[in-house]
């Protein structure tokens, strides 16, 4: 069988070795040094100012709403724009935390939203926030709808769990929006086994986030931090500080065995970067050869940092026939993502309002994914372009 993911992280062994060290000599497991370091390494490997470790991708994305809400930037009521292909994790907090979803239709030839998609829908409503997906490592026109946000006012955000290390000319994925989450579960990227990301370039967010990530405290934060919200509070003395509340939060921290573990996968990052866009081009040359599958449009991209590799058929019986054909040579596939998120349980029991999402209909019912990661074989490989082919 060719599973979707074979080993939870990159260098298996040599991870596991160095794991089973760290936990034998550390004092602590719960959230410090290491967490810490991972967060500044990773943010300069993005190439953001601050970055917020999380104990999940899904708690990342929670996150990044309930701070915007306390610092007034969304409030009760506001309608937040999702990419109609995404994960429930994105439309959750929306409805938890009291505001409306409203979805943005995707273009199946890059799986995501693109800019003409987000302009039919500012006509027909007004947004206060748009909370795109970067789905399967592909990517939308970003750089133009940044530019569309800026100029309508709706608050960017990313989420760019799918699509580490993906690049466009104006810059990486998870770089255009305010904030961006980033998901480190088994068969991501990076595989921290649990565990997420928010990055952005502002102080005043990241500061608000790490109150959210550990119940509303402020023992995160630097000592000027901690003096102004004291301050602000009429907290006293250093005894009632530690034990002070500022705002609403969730306990979200990670752990150590996050921080250590991030902190070792990212040194193999730009292998598995490297590898699954290889991987990825050497089988499309392949898939190019059969007229049954649409040929998705990565032009606009320098960098294809291929989450999986995602196949749209022409239509659903072919479909159909496909996935029978992939599941009968023992290999592993998935919907595309959650397919249209309008058509989920959740989606039609706490909204009423529905949208025409044509692109993002003919996506749930003609795709379907297999896995892509560095440790396929050449036998494994060998076994895919042949499900690949037309017979």
């Amino acid at each position: 069988m060719i599973p979707l993911m074979k080993t939870a992280f990159l260098h298996e062994h040599e991870t596991k070795l160095a794991l089973s060290e760290f936990i034998l000599r550390s004092k602590r497991l719960s959230m410090d040094v290491e967490c810490a370091e991972f967060e500044k390494a990773f943010a300069k490997f993005q190439g953001r100012t601050e970055a917020v470790l999380f104990n999940s991708g899904g708690s990342a994305n929670l996150a990044v709403l309930q701070a915007l809400k306390n610092l007034g930037k969304l409030t009760h009521g506001s309608r937040v724009g999702f990419s109609a292909l995404t994960w429930s994790t994105n439309v959750m907090p929306i409805l938890q935390l009291g505001m409306a979803p409203v979805p943005v239709d995707c273009d199946p030839s890059t799986l995501n939203v693109m800019l003409a998609n987000l302009r039919a829908r500012l006509t027909e409503v007004r947004l206060d926030a748009f909370f795109l997906t970067n789905a399967l490592g592909y990517a939308g026109d970003l750089d133009k709808i940044r530019a569309l946000c800026e100029a309508e006012g709706v608050l960017l955000l990313e989420d760019n769990c799918e699509a580490l290390g993906t690049e466009l000319p104006a810059g990486r994925t998870g770089n255009f929006g305010y904030a961006s989450t980033f998901s480190f579960f088994v068969a991501h990227h990076l595989s921290t086994i649990e565990g997420g990301m928010i990055c952005s370039d502002d102080i005043e967010l990241t500061e608000m986030l790490r109150i959210v990530r550990a119940n509303g405290w402020d023992r995160n934060l630097t000592s000027a931090q901690k003096h102004k919200w004291r301050k602000r509070s009429g907290v006293s003395n250093e005894f009632d500080g530690k034990y002070s509340f500022y705002d609403l939060g969730y306990n979200l921290r990670p752990t150590e065995i996050t921080g250590f573990l991030g902190l070792k996968q990212l040194e193999y990052l730009p292998e598995n970067i490297e590898a699954r866009q290889r991987i990825y081009l050497s089988l499309e040359a392949v898939q190019k050869t059969n007229p049954d599958f649409m040929v998705l449009d990565h032009s606009h991209l320098s960098v294809l940092s291929a989450f999986a590799y995602p196949l749209l058929c022409k239509n659903p019986d072919l479909r159909g026939r496909y996935m029978e054909q992939f599941s009968g040579a023992g290999v592993e596939i998935r919907p595309m993502i959650a397919g249209n998120m309008q058509r989920q349980p959740f989606y039609r029991k706490y909204v009423p309002d529905t949208y025409d999402l044509e692109g993002a209909d003919f996506i749930h019912e003609c795709g379907f994914y297999f896995g892509n990661y560095p440790d396929l074989t050449e036998q494994d490989l060998e076994t895919l372009a042949s499900c690949l082919q037309s017979y």
